[in-house]
């Protein structure tokens, strides 16, 4: 006799591959579509009625009882109430593969540069599971990026996270492109997110230009494309950066920027129904920033992935919500200043208001204090800064200001550096042990002169008055003071 309950209980427990709802109503950027029990992230096809509309893809982003919220991924044009949306079981992956290199695409992985489809592609997780922190590897090794101002004073590792805070219009594109040309990595993974369509074809063809582009992935989604693709952008452009790292390759991820990445996901999380936190900022926000940071790193066995996140700061404000969780998640920030970038210093890092968390743990001893004895001349110069621009500094009140003061032109020329140049660390490293030197030097004569200052000044002929105890011939600065009388009460 053939039982067939287990055979029953299995089939209890099946769910279908594909599953059909229709749309009920409007939620702003998303729709509420009745019947479809499906996962959030779950990918699904909306389909117009009419010949006139393609079938538009979206993503579950959230659910009310048995109805599931939908965004559309490339806008909701055409779609009416009673439509047929036909959702996929399967969970939303990226294709990624070695053919990637060398390309431009969008957040659903479609070539946009003109060229034939990439070959031999497959798919990976979008959302991967969370990384065993005990798999990752310290960060132990130095990773160049051919720019002075960086590898010297906010020195990089391989597997570190590091955001570049910047206003509008200050030059984090530029710096950007510098690093993806110049920086030492098997890989750059580039991610375009929110910008405007004209900058995204002059970052490709001139900022990043031939031999940057010839190993960068770019992944680009514009600011008038839907929220959900910039979102998903960002995370296809992680997924193929990791499938690079599980190679062993060494990669370079750029993601501009972190600040319309999270007002993508605020208007996803607002169109989910997630109520308004810190500056209208839903709570998603900031955990899918913390999530998002997290998978860069380096892992046992496998590659690295050093990822460097542009942070859009709203009107120069390093304390707005996204700039200050950003410096919190991450290894170090590189600030970029407005007042440098009017004076024409490129690049405009402000170098004591950056900080990389890691510099010490990759640089030697010697490396490690040619870089102290910079960052204090910069502090002791800009302490009198002020003084200086209406001339009442006096020189010699501060030995630290007097030798920044000497050397300051010969600092600036160290910290500039043209986008078209890259410093190899050997040049670098000479170039900051020559500037230390040359500081030390410079302060030892200035201390010298100091001291010799400071003693009066001796007289041609010293009188011979011969105190008690006082041999015939004293030294001169007892000559000196023999010169001086005697308080009261006190013989001669």
């Amino acid at each position: 006799m053939i039982h067939l309950s287990p055979h029953f209980e299995l089939l209890r427990h099946l769910e279908p591959r594909r599953l059909a709802g229709t749309v009920r109503s409007c939620r702003g950027l998303a729709f509420v579509v009745d019947g479809l029990r499906m996962p959030i992230g779950a990918t699904v096809s909306i389909e117009p009625r009419g010949e006139t509309h393609a079938p538009v893809m979206g993503e579950v982003v959230g659910f009310d009882g048995g109805s599931a919220i939908v965004m559309a991924l490339e806008g909701g044009h055409g779609i009416a109430s009673g439509d047929r949306v036909i959702g996929d079981a399967m969970p939303a992956a990226a294709l990624v593969g070695d053919s990637l290199v060398g390309r431009v695409i969008d957040g659903l992985g479609r070539p946009i540069d003109g060229a034939p489809a990439p070959a031999k592609l497959r798919p990976r997780a979008l959302h991967p599971r969370t990384i065993n922190p005990l798999l990752r590897r310290p960060v132990r090794e130095r990773m160049e990026t051919g720019i002075r101002a960086v590898d010297s004073m906010l020195t990089l590792g391989r597997g570190q996270r590091l955001g570049i805070f910047s206003g509008a219009g200050v030059g984090k594109s530029l710096l950007l492109g510098s690093m993806a040309r110049h920086c030492a990595a098997d890989v750059v993974v580039l991610a375009l997110v929110g910008e405007r369509g004209r900058e995204v074809r002059e970052f490709v063809d001139g900022v990043l230009g031939a031999d940057g582009r010839s190993r960068s992935v770019v992944v680009a989604s514009t600011g008038d494309e839907s929220p959900l693709m910039r979102v998903r952008a960002c995370h296809a452009a992680l997924a193929v950066a990791e499938h690079f790292r599980d190679a062993g390759r060494h990669v370079l991820l750029l993601l501009d920027s972190l600040t319309r990445l999270a007002h993508a996901q605020r208007q996803v999380g607002l169109s989910a129904g997630e109520p308004p936190a810190t500056r209208g900022y839903p709570p998603s926000v900031f955990a899918s920033m913390a999530k998002l940071v997290e998978r860069a790193g380096s892992i046992e066995g496998r590659g690295s992935i050093t990822a460097l996140f542009t942070v859009l700061v709203d009107g120069d404000d390093l304390a707005e919500p996204i700039a200050d969780t950003a410096r919190s998640a991450l290894d170090g920030h590189v600030v970029l200043s407005r007042a440098l970038a009017s004076k024409g210093h490129h690049p405009a890092i402000d170098v004591l208001e950056s900080v990389s968390r890691t510099a010490d743990a990759v640089v030697s001893p010697a490396e490690r204090e040619q870089r102290r004895v910079l960052r204090r001349l910069l502090a002791a110069h800009r302490d009198v800064e002020e003084l200086l621009s209406i001339g009442a500094y006096a020189r010699g009140s501060n030995p630290d200001a007097d030798v920044a003061i000497a050397l300051r032109e010969r600092i600036d020329s160290f910290l500039r550096q043209s986008t078209e140049e890259r410093s190899a660390w050997s040049t670098t490293a000479s170039m900051l042990a020559e500037l230390c030197a040359e500081a030390e030097t410079l302060r030892a004569k200035l201390a010298s002169s100091a001291g010799a200052a400071a003693v009066p000044a001796m007289p041609r002929a010293a009188p011979q008055i011969r105190r008690q105890g006082a041999a015939p011939h004293a030294p001169a600065a007892a000559a000196h003071l023999a010169a001086v009388p005697p308080r009261e009460g006190v013989a001669a």
